[in-house]
């Protein structure tokens, strides 16, 4: 089940890639397509979900420090669901967002995918 939602997670990840540059790319006219960025996030939520449920399972990574890398990367993942749906609303009611909170997102989203990585792979 933690495969599944690092697998869920990296597909998110490429395409809030892509998101991010058709954002840089295209001018105030153009706007990146409304289903990617459902996908992306659809994707994103279902993975936190997935995880959050792996993490109900036993303890793992214990004996080589990683023990607390899944709570970290759910938190952080949390908080990147949190800064993408401000995202959301502020693309329905301004049609353009900032580059602040795309970086907020994709640091955040980013820093939760390596740690969980780190679970994933070590413990």
């Amino acid at each position: 089940m933690l495969q599944l939602s690092f697998s869920l997670l990296v597909v998110a990840a490429l395409l809030g890639f892509a998101l991010a540059a058709l954002h840089l790319r295209t001018g105030a006219a153009a706007l990146p397509w409304w289903w990617l960025g459902a996908v992306h996030g659809l994707l994103g939520f279902v993975g936190l979900i997935v995880l959050l449920l792996a993490l109900q399972g036993p303890p793992r990574g214990v004996a080589l420090g990683v023990g607390s890398f899944g709570e970290s990367a759910a938190v952080l993942l949390a908080l990147a669901l949190l800064v993408g749906l401000a995202i959301l609303v502020a693309r329905l009611r301004y049609r353009r967002i900032s580059g602040l909170a795309i970086g907020a997102h994709a640091t955040l989203a980013i820093s939760g995918l390596v740690i969980l990585a780190a679970y994933t792979l070590v413990g």
